[in-house]
């Protein structure tokens, strides 16, 4: 039985699998020095989080978090950087804003104006869909398509 490489052919192949570790490393080293674009939130932003936490306006979840924070239990950044995710009172002030972000969502599915979904703070309503009848003459499929509608 004859081998389907000869020794010329293996070291070929050595020698691409050690340039393409070479490769791999030189990557490697260059990914590493790369800067992320963001460095999280700001000192700024923090402040503007707080500032909305003491407000009337914020909900009663994310005031008690302050009142943590002021305590000194926990800060802002500890927060943003995700190191307090596990305690029960920053779970329960973080989902608080769940039900805006995913009308924010919906708004920009539909093809709301971004900025004025900002502006605005929260998506208008939508009118209620009109009943439909059995005597419509429309056909039965959908009037658009979201991407994972495939």
């Amino acid at each position: 039985m004859t081998f389907p490489y000869d020794q010329a052919r293996l070291q070929a192949l050595f020698s691409e699998v050690d340039s393409r570790i070479d490769d791999l490393g030189k990557v490697a080293t260059a990914a590493s020095h790369v800067q992320r674009r963001s460095r999280g939130l700001s000192e700024q932003d923090l402040a503007a989080i707080e500032r909305f936490a003491k407000s009337p306006g914020a909900p009663k979840e994310l005031k008690d978090l302050q009142r943590r924070v002021d305590a000194g239990e926990m800060s802002w950044a500890d927060v943003a950087a995700g190191r307090a995710m596990n305690d029960p009172g920053v779970q329960q002030a973080l989902a608080v804003g769940v039900p805006d972000l995913q009308r924010a969502y919906r708004a920009i599915e539909e093809g709301q104006d971004i900025d004025d979904i900002i502006e605005s703070g929260n998506p208008a309503p939508q009118p209620p869909p009109r009943p439909r009848r059995d005597d419509d003459e429309e056909d039965d499929g959908p009037s658009h398509f979201r991407k994972d509608a495939w």
